[in-house]
């Protein structure tokens, strides 16, 4: 009896570890820091559920990281010395307000929470996906018993691609319903109006950036280059390019949105709205959608076409 059991419980490993094995089939480790998405056993990205902080400071939520490259290394930095508020991938803005009040600002993790309610991953053969609801709080926006009251209510949908020899994609789409009246985002208020849409990575010596119509030189203030960035070098200090590439949906508020880009210590921003508020009615949801593509070596630019499925 006890060496058929044994037989039975070596055979279920055995079937465990063969189907994470196989390409294309996704694996969901989670626990009560976030979420681990696999396919195969090659890593793709984590997404963080629970609320990390520095020592108590530069509290975070509701972001990626890290995201993995072809070759299952880190492609995203977080904690970064240069700026301890930045934080793999993430979306936030600078200006969060209810009429004339501020309730905090989400890009420099001021006065501002996010509590992420529900997490489900959805794998198929066709993609993994993976679909949140947060809400937005901030102790300086509270209910008449003196509780954080959200704001807003983001709804979010990752799509991961499978891989596609040395590429794959992975598709944002971030929903944003105010919770309360008069209630606005809005960027950076100087001239460069960064906020939104952002990815932290390593940046070295022969980071190279490419718009619409060829390579471009960062500056300080945001940069017209048509629909898509593609940013590639030795990403990650080994041999080989890699590259990512981030595409700006037609369906987005003011398309093709500007970039702000920046070749050392910094991230990388697709800047909306700017640095003028962008008022979210109650009853009208913002919604905000990108694609992003992780690969290695050369890359076809006929992917960076935002429309291609």
């Amino acid at each position: 009896m006890q060496k058929t059991t044994l037989l039975v419980a070596l055979a279920t490993i055995f079937l465990l570890i063969s189907c994470q094995q196989k390409s294309g089939e996704w694996v969901v480790k989670e626990d009560q820091n976030g979420v681990l998405i696999l396919e195969g056993t090659d890593s793709v990205l984590f997404f963080q559920k629970a609320t990390r902080s520095l020592n108590g400071e530069f509290p975070r939520a509701n972001y990626i990281h890290p995201l993995y490259g072809l070759d299952n290394n880190r492609m995203t930095e977080d904690f970064p010395a240069d700026h301890l508020h930045h934080r793999g991938i993430f979306w936030a803005w600078h200006q969060n307000y209810v009429g004339e009040k501020s309730v905090g600002d989400a890009w420099a993790l001021e006065n501002f929470s996010w509590q992420v309610d529900q997490v489900k991953v959805d794998p198929s053969s066709g993609g993994c996906k993976l679909e949140t609801v947060v809400y937005w709080k901030s102790p300086l926006w509270l209910d008449a018993n003196g509780q954080q009251q959200p704001f807003v209510e983001e709804r979010a949908e990752i799509n991961i691609h499978p891989a596609q020899g040395n590429y794959r994609i992975i598709d944002f789409a971030i929903e944003l319903e105010a919770l309360v009246d008069g209630f606005a985002i809005g960027g950076s208020e100087d001239v460069k109006g960064y906020s939104g849409f952002s990815w932290r990575i390593p940046l070295p010596g022969d980071v190279n950036f490419r718009g619409v119509n060829g390579n471009v030189k960062p500056q300080n203030e945001a940069l017209e280059a048509g629909p898509y960035m593609d940013i590639s070098g030795n990403l990650d200090g080994r041999p080989g390019r890699e590259g990512v590439v981030v595409i700006d949906d037609p369906a987005n508020p003011a398309y093709p949105n500007p970039w702000i880009l920046r070749s050392a210590r910094s991230m990388q921003n697709v800047a909306f709205p700017g640095r003028e508020k962008y008022s979210i009615p109650k009853d009208q949801p913002l919604l905000l959608k990108y694609r992003m593509i992780v690969y290695k070596d050369e890359l076809d630019p006929g992917l960076f076409h935002p429309n291609r499925p």
